[in-house]
């Protein structure tokens, strides 16, 4: 049911029930004699109390009860429905909920009313009598009154939330505390109300500024608990990142562990391309998992990465009303509290953090602040991941062609043909490969051509071979292509695709050894040589020396551009 209909439904209910059933109590049990100034006080101790909950489980636990039941033992039901509704309006406007107060004014008026006319209506069936001071009495209809309050207030919200259709349990962790701590307050309830009686208006405050004293200082901790304890994770998070060895382990973690930290439903991980001026995803995170998704890249002026970049300031967010009009729709549509901040390193804005949830008011000021320290670990993290894949990528690849270099394609083929041996794997095919004749390109057009025609041999190898293998520069003008699940007749068959597309292509170079240094095209042909495992070897450099023989005695020394395989002599 959406929000309007709910709306329409309530707000006719309440107009229907509430005014008229006011009349009805106030016509049917008068409000008994009072003091004004005593009723003022006790109304202000209902909403002081439900001002300052307690907090247990992560859930607000509201002891209203503990004056509005000595209201009603005093002045009746009437007086006690007033405060009741007084006490749920200071709430419901300071309160933090994804529903909107036009919803929850209605449905908390309605309840608290129907649940005050219930347990009033209990107590007097059954003989309890306003006014009265005898400790018995009190204590056995005081019960009553909070049992049936109790009972009928989780009725109504069990049943409203399978209305709305939200799923919920019956009994739940909460309703066992809070029950738990009706009957604890109950007797103070009743000193509370005895000690009125005889002392006067001072027993409320006897009373009560020492529980909200209290309450007030609980609440400090708990807040201060909950900081020390974000701030231990973050530390944490902090030492994984630092942890990481890829930038993409960085990014993954950076997003999983945030989600896991604040009660987010979305986080997006905002690439700020400077030389571009545009934004682009890095990671989308929602309920729990990655988004794959093409997402379009905006403009950095625009949305709320566009604002947070302009600003270089964090933004914080309680409800959708209050950052629509920053965004082009690239946050979910349902979204309502955010948080955005910048990710900056040496004082260049280089990302932002974007994180959203359904319901409004979710995040607080020390949220946003463990962010700004977290966002502070990943650039350095990034950054040091960065540093750590380019000395890898250094000692693993080939300066001239980027390919991988002989050190680590012959590592790479150990533990590719351990897996052929185990039985993982049913077959590993290497091709080996030499440019016919490459020192004559060399000594008539300049070593730099040589390089050029080197480096595009290299990406017509990696257009025809594709994902399929694993692709290496062994040294000078040789070349070696891993193929894992490849049989000997699979790979003799790209061997010879990539030996006609090397023949056939046009390579331009420019004559270092020509003054006008102008653009020549010239041919070049590959001699390939063959090997596989686990027929023709059953370890690496075993596999390489027959893929070598091939490649000189089957394949050079029959007259060069051909495709040749390992035999067995």
């Amino acid at each position: 049911m959406d929000y309007k209909k709910r709306a329409v439904i309530l707000w006719s209910l309440w107009t229907l029930l509430v005014p008229s059933g006011f009349y009805m109590v106030y016509r049917l049990s008068p409000p008994a004699e009072m003091d004004l100034s005593y009723l003022l006080v006790f109304a202000a101790f209902a909403v002081f109390m439900m001002l300052f909950p307690l907090t247990i489980n992560g859930n607000s636990i509201f002891i209203v009860q503990w004056a509005t039941l000595a209201i009603f033992l005093k002045y009746g039901l009437f007086m006690e429905m007033i405060v009741i509704q007084l006490s749920a309006v200071f709430v419901i406007l300071r309160a933090r909920s994804s529903e909107p107060v036009y919803l929850r004014l209605p449905f908390n008026s309605l309840m608290f009313f129907a649940v005050s006319i219930i347990a009033g209506t209990v107590f007097f069936v059954y003989g309890g009598e306003i006014g009265s001071e005898a400790l018995g009495h009190v204590f056995f209809y005081g019960l009553l009154f909070q049992l049936i309050y109790f009972l009928a207030n989780h009725f109504i919200l069990y049943f409203y939330s399978l209305i709305i259709d939200e799923e919920t349990k019956f009994i739940t962790i909460d309703t066992i505390w809070d029950f738990c701590i009706m009957l604890t307050i109950f007797p103070f309830t009743l000193i509370l109300y005895l000690v009125e009686a005889h002392v006067g208006v001072y027993g409320v405050f006897l009373l009560g500024l020492p529980f909200i004293i209290v309450s007030y200082f609980l609440r400090m901790y708990s807040d201060s608990e909950r900081i020390n304890r974000d701030l231990k994770i973050a530390v944490t998070i902090g030492h994984q990142l630092a942890g990481s060895m890829t930038s993409n382990e960085v990014l993954d973690l950076f997003v999983v562990r945030i989600a896991e930290l604040l009660p987010v439903d979305y986080v997006y991980l905002i690439d700020h391309r400077r030389k571009q001026g545009d934004f682009a995803m890095l990671r989308r995170w929602q309920d729990s998992r990655f988004l794959d998704e093409e997402f379009p890249i905006c403009q950095r002026s625009e949305g709320v990465a566009g604002h947070v970049l302009a600003r270089k300031k964090p933004v914080i967010y309680h409800s959708r009303e209050e950052w629509e009009w920053l965004t082009l729709g690239h946050i979910a549509a349902d979204a309502e509290s955010l948080m955005a901040l910048p990710i900056s390193r040496n004082g260049i804005t280089e990302g932002i953090l974007v994180v959203a949830a359904r319901k409004k008011n979710v995040f607080v000021h020390h949220q946003l602040k463990i962010l700004e320290m977290l966002c502070s670990y990943f650039a350095v993290s990034l950054e040091r991941a960065g540093l750590v894949q380019s000395a890898i990528a250094r000692s693993e690849r080939c300066g001239l062609t980027k390919l991988y270099n002989y050190r680590y394609i012959e590592d790479r083929l150990e533990s590719l043909v351990q897996q052929v041996n185990k039985g993982e794997m049913d077959a590993l095919s290497l091709i080996m490969m030499d440019i016919d004749f490459f020192k004559s390109i060399n000594d008539r057009y300049g070593h730099q051509s040589g390089n050029d025609v080197l480096i595009r041999v290299a990406r017509l190898i990696e257009e025809e071979v594709g994902e399929a293998g694993i692709i290496a520069r062994y040294g000078g003008e040789e070349f070696i292509v891993a193929l894992p699940d490849y049989s000997k007749t699979l790979a003799l068959l790209l061997g010879e695709k990539l030996r006609k597309r090397i023949e056939d292509h046009d390579f331009e170079i420019q004559s270092d050894l020509d003054e006008g240094r102008t653009l020549q095209k010239v041919k070049i042909t590959m001699s390939i040589g063959i090997a596989s495992a686990p027929e023709d070897s059953d370890d690496a450099m075993g596999l390489i020396r027959n893929a070598d023989r091939a490649l000189y005695i089957g394949a050079k020394q029959a007259g060069r551009n051909k495709v040749a395989a390992y035999a067995k002599m």
